[in-house]
C-alpha cells in the first residue's frame, strides 16, 4: 500500500542556481518514446544546474521487501559501499541530491535512507553518459553497470545491461553468476509535483531478490 504521507522538500534549487536545458537523458530515447513521458517527468529530466550545483528531493520510503537471498545479498554488497538497500524500515524519509560533475559531464547522486533506529543507510553513486547504452552508473571500487532507458507505460525506466570492472582505462565485463541480476529502476510521476521511485532486483535462478518504493515531491525552484 502506498502511503499516502509525502514529505515536503526542505531543499530546492537556489534562486541564485543557473537552469541549463538538458538533453542528456533526451538523446537515449527515440523521440516516440519522449513524447510519450508526462510533461513533468519531460520537465525533470530536462533540468540541469551547472557544474557542482545540486538538486535535493525529499520523500518517504513506502515499500521494502527482500528474499533470504536478497538480504544477505545487500548486506555484501556493502563492501563495495552498499548500493542497494539494507533496511527494511517504511515511513521513514528518503533524500535524493543529484550534483553536476564538471569532470566527467555526468551526475554525483547521494541517497539517503533513514532508519527508526541507528544510523542512515547512505548510497553514492555516479551516473556517466558513455558506454554503449548511453548511461552508465558506478557504485564504488571500479563496479560499474551499463543501463538501457525505455518508456513503458508513460514511465520512464532504467534497466541493468551488464556489469563491469574498471581497472585503470580498462573495463572488465563480470560474469553473470557475480552479479545480482536483472536490476530496473523506475521514475513514474503521479501529478501534483509529486513522483515515484522504484527499484526491483530480479535473479534469473532466484527471483526477486529486492523491491524498494519512495514517493517524493520534486524540487521547489
Amino acid at each position: 500500500m502506498t502511503s499516502a504521507r509525502l514529505l515536503r522538500c526542505n531543499a530546492s534549487t537556489s534562486a541564485h542556481t543557473r537552469l541549463l536545458d538538458d538533453r542528456r537523458f533526451r538523446t537515449l530515447l527515440s523521440n516516440e518514446d519522449w513524447g510519450r513521458l508526462p510533461l513533468a517527468t519531460w520537465r525533470r529530466f530536462s533540468k540541469r544546474v551547472a557544474d557542482g550545483e545540486s538538486v535535493v528531493y525529499v520523500g518517504v520510503v513506502d515499500e521494502v521487501s527482500f528474499s533470504d537471498i536478497g538480504w544477505w545479498f545487500a548486506q555484501a554488497a556493502r563492501l563495495i559501499g552498499g548500493p542497494l538497500p539494507t533496511g527494511r524500515d517504511t515511513g521513514v524519509p528518503m533524500i535524493v541530491t543529484v550534483t553536476e560533475d564538471g569532470t566527467t559531464g555526468g551526475q554525483t547522486w547521494t541517497r539517503i535512507c533513514a532508519r527508526k533506529r541507528g544510523f542512515p543507510h547512505v548510497i553514492h553513486s555516479a551516473k556517466r553518459f558513455a558506454g554503449p547504452t548511453g548511461l552508465e552508473e558506478y557504485v564504488g571500487f571500479g563496479v560499474s553497470m551499463a543501463l538501457r532507458t525505455a518508456v513503458e507505460d508513460q514511465t520512464l525506466t532504467f534497466r541493468s545491461a551488464g556489469y563491469g570492472l574498471q581497472l585503470g582505462r580498462l573495463w572488465i565485463p563480470l560474469p553473470r553468476w557475480f552479479t545480482p541480476g536483472d536490476l530496473t529502476v523506475t521514475h513514474r510521476d503521479l501529478g501534483n509535483g509529486a513522483f515515484r521511485f522504484t527499484l526491483d532486483v530480479i535473479h534469473p535462478r532466484y527471483g526477486a531478490l529486492i523491491h524498494q518504493s519512495a514517493t517524493f515531491r520534486e524540487a521547489v525552484s
